[in-house]
């Protein structure tokens, strides 16, 4: 299994989104936008990116929304991140031990992460309506040209 955008690997980020907002709940679509504007903070005028800007990066969102349900539930079971059933649909918070948990990461990638993930809740959720950020993404994605039938499958 490769571990780069596995289950473990979005895990960790939603965790560090989750602690960064924590107590408050981010649903999925949020939590998609996020870490992809986490990996790609270059591209929304923020800190360097943490991934490289491939051609089909864009063609990430639609993969990561499954990828990211199945990390959700590892960290439900690991007892670090909760759901709630709300009338605008499922919401996704850290529990108490989600903040503590990221505070005792000390991989390099993991601070990195930390920052850009302060950075983009800071800076662009509170303005973004994700999914309308999520079109808007792959409509620019589609416009330069790096959106192909080939990066769609």
């Amino acid at each position: 299994m490769n571990p780069l955008n596995s289950p473990l690997e979005i895990g960790v980020r939603a965790l560090v989104l989750l602690a960064e907002t924590h107590p408050e709940p981010l649903d999925l679509s949020q939590l998609v936008l996020l870490d992809h504007v986490v990996l790609h903070s270059a591209e929304f005028d923020g800190p360097p990116s943490l991934h490289p800007d491939l051609p089909a990066r864009a063609g990430e969102l639609g993969v990561k929304r499954s990828v990211l349900e199945q990390a959700l539930l590892v960290l439900i079971r690991a007892g670090l991140a909760g759901v709630e059933d709300r009338s605008d649909g499922l919401m996704y918070t850290a529990t108490d031990r989600g903040p503590v948990f990221v505070d005792v990461l000390e991989a390099p990638y993991v601070e990195s992460l930390r920052e850009r993930a302060e950075w983009a809740v800071q800076h662009y959720l509170p303005t973004a309506d994700a999914r309308v950020a999520t079109r808007e993404i792959l409509n620019r994605a589609s416009a330069d040209g790096a959106w192909t039938e080939n990066s769609r499958a």
